[in-house]
């Protein structure tokens, strides 16, 4: 089993930054691939990035592709999401995610869910 609680959402004007973490519980959290997904009103949960447990590989979506840049800690159990240049239609709900295969982007294969934190990025 794995919990996921993820923080650092808030408010932010459009070209601002946040780091958003997620932090798991769990003695496993190095086996399982990490990733990241949002949910903006009335659509569906789209896939972010995600990077394996060695954090050898790493992938992300097209539309955040050389903004946005996630790590992870092992020793603290802890995933990020560097949020650089943000823009408005970046606003959403963003959800942690743990899964023991790396490389699937449809939510519905990730095992584990953290709440989410908002995003907001003001115009």
């Amino acid at each position: 089993q794995v919990q996921l609680v993820e923080s650092g959402g808030g408010l932010v004007p459009a070209g601002g930054s946040l780091r958003l973490s997620c932090a798991a519980s769990g003695r496993t959290f190095s086996r399982y691939a990490m990733g990241w997904f949002r949910q903006a009103p009335g659509k569906e949960r789209e896939f972010v990035s995600a990077i394996s447990w060695t954090s050898g590989a790493i992938s992300y979506a097209d539309s955040v592709k050389g903004r946005f840049t996630i790590s992870r800690d092992n020793a603290k159990n802890t995933v990020y999401l560097q949020m650089n240049s943000l823009k408005p239609e970046d606003s959403a709900v963003y959800y942690c995610a743990a899964d023991r295969n790396y490389g699937n982007r449809d939510a519905l294969a990730w095992d584990y869910w953290g709440q989410g934190t908002q995003v907001t990025v003001s115009s």
